[in-house]
């Protein structure tokens, strides 16, 4: 009897221990929880569930449900199914129970059990949009992956890890760098974040080589990543900013996700910086995407006045800051979760929700401008850029419709990866390089394009001088290329229709109006003044850049080199600029808008940067004297004495025309647009 009274003893005692063992392990749970670190909270749930007798069903129910919440939260799926059907078999659930059991069945495949706990849930809840939007997805899936669509997708394992993987983004001049977020082994912190149970993300890198391989991706080696979660970035036009999105932990506070800005410099970035978008400190900023334009910042954002959980919003970008912010609305916004936003340079926004019909989890969008309701078309991609996962986080190579972007299909343990993606659509694209004429780019260049269509755009240009912008079949296009100190250039381009992708290339060399320029390629018959015929085509090109710029005069200069008579060489030189003039004046351009002047020896030419490449033994700012030409051999000297005769313009005037006798503008100046319907007249230019 004593015997039985000590067993029975220590089982009260057990008991009583599993009983505060699993209460106190509820608490943390509960603390966890309140933070956002959800898989330590489902840790410590399910140490109190495993605790929990079978027979207190009503206890056990609602711990099942708490933990899957908590797998729900981060993509662990199939443990978040089986936790929802244990709360569901111990009588814990609700309406909202079998809404997220719904949603998760979708993300597994498993759209005919989902459709009966959308159902399920609609009888409770009647209006509830994402169970309506829910149910029409377990019904539509099937058919989209049936149907298919044009797009290939292919796993990248070559920038891929053991952990996630995700949100790629392409930059650089000729898309030769690809950023992306990884919580792998490499990053910098040791901790693990109690959210995922993995280390940290950070941003990586990986560039292609001289035969265009993609290199092993590293971590950003600066200040950029540090021990907290840093990733999904977005560049401004020019290359020199990154947005990304940081979020710092806190053990007293939840984490709040924020954006913040670095800036580029010698190569390497900057330590971030956050960015203030609104007052609000208790809301999340996430995801940012700067517009192709460069003029707005798009994010995600769960702050008041939004249409559901996490939605898409928008700010201006200006010199002194953010401007006001604005919901994006419907038809982007739902009920449910926007999220990564990011634009094909053709203008499309991209992003990803779980509140339109999809295939399960997040699906990608493509929202193309509507210009004549001024608002957004939605189209659903399909099925294989689509899946039963999470899909997001698309980057594009230029204009084409291919690139990279992000998925966990397939992944049990609910981690993302990089995948590529191409379809093979037909898209004509111009490309252009703006830069000094005998120079180098011009990163701060303007290029104004027109089409008969109504095209009417002012493009932006990279920092090495180039610009890319899709173009449609029978129209045609005028472009000027405009930069501070310089004179326009125009380029005219009729495009036809074609049967494969098709790129066009367009310069614009920009001449100086401070600095004297080569007008190469002129030829005078030996020791006289007369033109020779293949000195037509650099002529003709001069007569097309004063006719672009009618209200220029220039000086019109020959030079020749130190060898024979000064008085000779500066007669001859004098004959050789009127030759030139002549031939202008003959083409159209006013006489009174050149003034030629021969020079013969006395203004050597000076060397500037660029021809220092051509001429390795010659330094910028080298003035080849004939002092400076005697130092060296004959063959160096003979390449100084060709580059000293040379036919130079330099800009007198650029008023020229523009004033009347009485001192009054010819053309006054049109009236400014109302800035809330501001557009470019650039057909002035024209």
């Amino acid at each position: 009897m004593r015997i039985i009274s000590f067993i029975l003893s220590l089982s009260a005692v057990a008991a009583i221990l599993t009983s505060c063992g699993s209460e106190a392990a509820m608490k943390k749970g509960d603390k966890f929880y309140a933070l956002g670190e959800y898989y330590d909270a489902a840790t410590q749930y399910k140490k109190a569930y495993s605790a929990t007798s079978a027979k207190d069903r009503t206890t056990r129910g609602k711990r099942a449900l708490k933990m899957a919440e908590c797998y729900r939260r981060i993509n662990y799926t199939q443990r978040a199914i089986a936790a929802y059907n244990n709360a569901i078999r111990y009588n814990q659930a609700d309406s909202i129970t079998h809404l997220h059991l719904a949603q998760q069945l979708m993300k597994n495949g498993n759209y005919k059990d989902a459709a009966a706990n959308f159902k399920i849930a609609l009888d409770s809840l009647p209006g509830n949009k994402l169970a309506q939007t829910g149910l029409r997805s377990a019904e539509m899936a099937p058919k989209w992956k049936e149907a298919g669509s044009q797009y290939t997708v292919k796993r990248e394992n070559f920038f891929n890890s053991r952990r996630a993987d995700y949100s790629p983004m392409l930059a650089g001049d000729d898309n030769e760098q690809l950023y992306f977020t990884s919580t792998r082994n490499d990053v910098k912190g040791d901790e693990l974040s109690g959210i995922t149970g993995t280390k940290y993300g950070d941003i990586f890198v990986s560039t292609k080589d001289e035969k265009g391989k993609w290199t092993k991706p590293e971590g950003i080696d600066s200040e950029l990543n540090s021990g907290y979660d840093e990733g999904v970035c977005s560049f401004t036009p020019d290359g020199k900013t990154m947005y990304l999105t940081q979020c710092v932990t806190d053990a007293q506070y939840p984490r709040y996700a924020t954006i913040c800005t670095s800036s580029r410099s010698d190569a390497a970035w900057g330590k971030s910086t956050p960015l203030n978008i609104t007052r609000d400190t208790l809301s999340s900023y996430a995801h940012p995407a700067v517009s192709p334009d460069g003029e707005w910042l798009y994010f995600t954002s769960d702050m008041p006045g939004g249409m559901g959980g996490l939605d898409i919003w928008r700010v201006r970008i200006t010199t002194s800051g953010m401007g006001g912010v604005e919901n994006l609305g419907a038809p982007i916004n739902t009920e449910g979760d926007e999220m990564f936003p990011t634009f094909r340079p053709n203008g499309d926004l991209y992003f990803s929700s779980d509140g339109h019909p999809g295939m399960g989890g997040l699906d990608i969008y493509i929202a193309k401008p509507d210009t004549s309701a001024g608002g957004w078309q939605i189209e659903h991609p399909g099925y294989p850029l689509n899946s039963q996962g999470d899909d997001f986080g698309m980057t594009f190579e230029g204009l084409l419709n291919q690139g990279f972007f992000s998925s966990n299909r397939g992944d049990g343990k609910g981690w993302d990866h990089i995948y590529s993606f191409v379809n093979p659509e037909i898209v004509q694209t111009v490309k252009g390089w703006v830069y000094e004429q005998d120079g180098y780019e011009l990163p701060e260049a303007l290029v104004y394009m027109v089409g008969n269509d109504g095209t009417n755009m002012k493009l932006s240009v990279k920092g090495d001088g180039s610009f890319t912008q899709q173009i449609n079949p029978n129209v045609d296009y005028v472009f000027l290329g405009t930069c501070k100190g310089y004179l326009n250039h125009k380029e005219q381009l009729r495009v036809e229709p074609v049967t494969e992708s098709t790129e066009y290339v367009l310069q614009f060399p920009l001449a100086s109006i401070t600095a004297p320029v080569l007008i190469d390629n002129i030829f005078y018959d030996f020791d006289k003044a007369t033109l020779r015929p293949e000195s037509t085509a650099a002529l003709d090109e001069l007569i097309k850049l004063l006719n672009e710029n009618p209200n220029v005069t220039i000086e019109l200069s020959a030079h020749c080199d130190y060898r024979g008579p000064a008085a000779y060489n500066k007669a001859l030189s004098q004959r050789r600029a009127e030759s030139v003039v002549e031939y202008l004046t003959e083409h159209g351009i006013a006489a009174d808008r050149l003034s030629p002047v021969g020079y013969g020896k006395e203004k050597p030419k000076t060397i500037k940067k660029k021809l220092t490449e051509r001429f390795t033994f010659l330094k910028e700012g080298d003035v080849l004297t004939e002092d400076f030409i005697k130092t060296l051999d004959e063959e160096k000297q003979e390449i100084c004495n060709q580059l000293n005769r040379r036919t130079e313009f330099i800009v007198l005037r650029t008023t020229y025309g523009m004033f009347d006798n009485e001192g009054k503008l010819t053309t006054p100046p049109r009236p400014k647009p109302n800035e809330d319907n501001a557009t470019d007249n650039s057909e002035e230019f024209f």
